[in-house]
């Protein structure tokens, strides 16, 4: 059998279930499962045989009962949704899922990294062939590259019926309005669909990790809060390949540069704490945050994110801080060494702010 189609890795056994002749393996997956029950079998992109998992439920239910060990299984997928949806109905108790999110900055660079080193990971976003490309053309012709392929094949693989270009003008103003209110009746209309279309189209973009809905803070202040989501491109990479920005100086030229970074910095911080829960903060009355990190020690952080190297906060952020009792005040920005500002206020770059995230979530 061709090594692209199986891989033995150690005790592991690999499948790539978008290739016939490893589905062909499958065809008679109770007997498969049980003749590897001595390795760890990972499927790769699982979602395209759905029925799987009604199968795996028994398998695992008789390694139970014969007392053999959990964590047997990888299931890997494109498509969150998909996955979440079929595992909790046929795996519920018998499964724990993970998101593995792009390259994060503390994942490439060490804590001592300048700030200008880690543009470079802004720029090119975190996807591993366009993060290692040999330079920003080639890094941009794979992230062009992905895109076109992700909407000609994958999204039509997992069944909806999506007209191409209608996504990817959607995909496309998305990028243009990176971190802005989600405003589904004015997308609908530049579309001209209805506004349950582009809900559903965004749905599908969320559901394929692809784009991030974040829901405003909700709370009782006694002010009146903004509800609507704000919505992002998740990985910063890709908003610039869909705006054809090719390089650092293209980006900083854009209206979008600053929304890109604070999209950027927003998945660095939820990546690394992802149990905590992420929200916005802003009222009528001017108050506002970026990013208000809620954890389960009772600790709720409130972030503001500048594209600046001498960056300053509003009024508005000190009045956030206090409406939703902040414990700690972070100012994040493309600076190389973390300093305090004046009402505890701490400056840093994301990869510190990172750093501090995950110790704390």
């Amino acid at each position: 059998m061709a090594i692209a189609e199986q891989k033995r890795r150690g005790s592991a056994y690999y499948l790539d279930l978008e290739l016939p002749s490893a589905q062909r393996q499958l065809d008679d997956p109770e007997t498969f499962f049980l003749a590897h029950r001595q390795q760890l079998v990972i499927l790769d992109e699982v979602q395209r045989i759905p029925e799987l998992f009604a199968v795996l439920r028994g398998i695992i239910d008789r390694r139970r009962r014969d007392g053999e060990p959990a964590g047997q299984y990888l299931l890997l997928g494109s498509a969150s949704g998909v996955l979440l949806q079929q595992s909790t109905e046929s795996l519920a108790g018998r499964v724990a899922q993970f998101e593995l999110s792009p390259f994060q900055a503390r994942e490439v660079f060490s804590i001592s990294a300048s700030a200008s080193e880690m543009q470079s990971l802004w720029i090119r976003g975190g996807f591993p062939l366009s993060w290692m490309a040999t330079d920003d053309a080639a890094s941009l012709t794979w992230r062009d590259m992905f895109i076109a392929t992700y909407l000609d094949k994958d999204i039509p693989a997992l069944g909806p019926r999506i007209p191409t270009t209608t996504l990817r003008r959607l995909w496309t103003m998305l990028a243009h309005n990176q971190g802005e209110l989600l405003d589904q009746s004015k997308l609908a209309a530049s579309l001209a669909v209805n506004g349950q279309t582009v809900s559903r189209y965004i749905d599908l973009l969320c559901d394929l990790m692809l784009v991030r809905r974040l829901p405003a803070w909700s709370g009782n202040v006694g002010k009146r809060l903004v509800r609507s989501p704000k919505v992002y491109v998740r990985d910063s990479g890709i908003v610039h390949a869909l705006l054809g920005l090719h390089n650092f100086d293209s980006v900083l030229s854009h209206p979008v540069a600053g929304a890109s970074w604070e999209g950027f910095v927003i998945e660095q911080l939820i990546a690394a704490a992802p149990q905590a829960q992420a929200s916005f903060y802003r009222t009528s009355h001017g108050a506002e945050a970026d990013l208000v990190l809620n954890f389960r020690n009772g600790q709720t952080w409130v972030i503001e994110i500048k594209r600046s190297c001498a960056p300053t906060v509003s009024k508005g952020y000190y009045l956030a801080a206090n409406d939703v009792g902040a414990t700690r005040k972070l100012l994040v920005a493309p600076v190389d060494s973390s300093y305090p500002m004046k009402e505890g206020v701490e400056v840093m770059n994301p990869l510190v702010a990172a750093n501090l995230v995950a110790a704390a979530g």
